[in-house]
C-alpha cells in the first residue's frame, strides 16, 4: 500500500510524463523553471524566515553566466548550467554574508540594494546587450549525446532538474540542518542559546537558495536562448514572493502551485487585458491574503489534517464505546 508521499511523487512524475501531450512543452518548461525559482525562495522565507527582496539577482545572473560560457567559451549545456549555479551560489554567499548583519526589514532592504546594484552593473555592460538583452544562446548537445534543439529533449532535462530540485529541498528541510533553520524561523534567540551559530546557518541557507534559483535562471535562459535585464529586475523578486504566499509558505508544493498559477494567469490574460493584468493579479493576491492566509496548498493541508483528526477521534470514540 503506497503512503501519501509516495503516491504524490508517482502522480507528479506521471503528470510530467503526459503533460506535453496536452500542453505546449515550452510553456511547461517555463512553468517548471519558475516553480524551481519559487521553491528556492521558499527555502529562505518559508523555512528560515528570511525575507529577501532581491532574489532576482540569482535568477538573472545565472542566465547571463550560462549565456557567456556557452556562446563565447563554447561550453556544453551541462557545464553552462553548472556555471550559472556556481555564479548564483557565489553571489548568494557574498550577499548573505553582508545581509545577515541586519534583521527584519533592514535585511530585506539590503538584499534589494545588492540586487539593484547587480542590475545596474549589467545594464552598463556591453556584453550583456543592455536593454536589447543577451541573444543567441545555443542550446547545444547534452553530454554530447542529447540534442537540446529538440523541445521534448529540453523538456526532459528541465523536468528532471525540477524533480531533483524538489527532492534536494525536501532532503534539506527534513535534515538536522533543516530543523535548525526552522528553529531559527520560530525562535532565533532560543536557537542561539542552544549553541547554534545562527549566522552561519543563515549564510548557508542563502547560498543554497541562491544556487537553486540559479539553476532555474540558467534553465530558462537555455530554453529561450535569450537572457534579459527583466530577469534581474526588482519586479521579478516581488513576483516570487507573491508566488510563495499564494501557494503556501513552508510547504513543498505551495511555491510550485503559486508559480503555476501566476505564470498561467500572465500567459493567458496578458494579450487580453493588457495593463489590467497587474490589477487582476493584485486583486487575486489580496483575496488570497484575506481568505486563504496559509495559501492554497497550506489551507488544503490544514483541511486534510482536520479531517484525519476528526476521523481518528471518531474511531477512538467508537473503540471506547466498545
Amino acid at each position: 500500500m503506497l503512503n501519501t508521499r509516495t503516491l504524490m511523487i508517482v502522480l507528479a512524475i506521471a503528470a510530467l510524463a503526459i503533460a506535453p501531450a496536452f500542453i505546449y512543452p515550452m510553456l511547461i518548461v517555463k512553468l517548471l523553471c519558475f516553480a524551481i525559482f519559487a521553491s528556492a525562495f521558499n527555502l529562505m522565507l518559508g523555512y528560515t524566515g528570511l525575507l529577501s527582496f532581491g532574489h532576482a539577482m540569482f535568477f538573472g545572473s545565472a542566465g547571463y553566466a550560462l549565456g557567456v560560457t556557452m556562446k563565447h567559451l563554447g561550453w556544453p549545456p551541462e557545464l553552462g548550467i553548472l556555471a550559472g549555479v556556481a555564479v548564483a551560489a557565489l553571489i548568494g554567499f557574498l550577499a548573505g554574508s553582508v545581509a545577515i548583519r541586519r534583521q527584519g526589514i533592514y535585511f530585506a532592504m539590503i538584499t534589494l540594494a545588492i540586487s539593484q546594484l547587480i542590475y545596474f552593473v549589467a545594464m552598463q555592460m556591453e556584453w550583456t546587450g543592455r536593454d536589447d538583452g543577451f541573444h543567441g544562446i545555443p542550446r547545444g548537445t547534452l553530454f554530447g549525446v542529447i540534442d537540446l534543439q529538440d523541445d521534448m529533449a529540453l523538456y526532459g532535462l528541465v523536468a528532471a532538474c525540477f524533480l531533483l530540485a524538489l527532492f534536494a529541498i525536501h532532503r534539506i528541510v527534513t535534515s538536522p540542518f533543516g530543523q535548525v533553520l526552522t528553529a531559527i524561523r520560530e525562535n532565533e534567540p532560543r536557537a542561539i542559546s542552544l549553541g547554534y551559530d545562527v549566522d552561519r546557518y543563515k549564510v548557508l541557507a542563502f547560498t543554497l537558495s541562491g544556487a537553486l534559483s540559479g539553476l532555474a535562471g540558467a534553465l530558462k535562459a537555455l530554453a529561450l536562448s535569450y537572457e534579459s535585464l527583466n530577469d534581474l529586475h526588482w519586479a521579478l523578486s516581488g513576483e516570487v514572493v507573491m508566488m510563495c504566499i499564494l501557494g503556501g509558505l513552508g510547504t513543498l508544493g505551495g511555491p510550485v502551485a503559486g508559480a503555476f498559477f501566476v505564470i498561467l494567469l500572465q500567459n493567458f490574460l496578458a494579450d487580453k487585458v493588457g495593463e489590467w493584468l497587474s490589477v487582476i493579479i493584485g486583486v487575486v493576491f489580496l483575496t488570497c491574503i484575506l481568505a486563504f492566509r496559509k495559501g492554497f496548498v497550506g489551507e488544503i493541508g490544514d483541511w486534510i489534517e482536520k479531517m484525519r483528526a476528526r476521523k481518528g477521534g471518531s474511531a477512538a470514540k467508537q473503540e471506547g464505546n466498545r
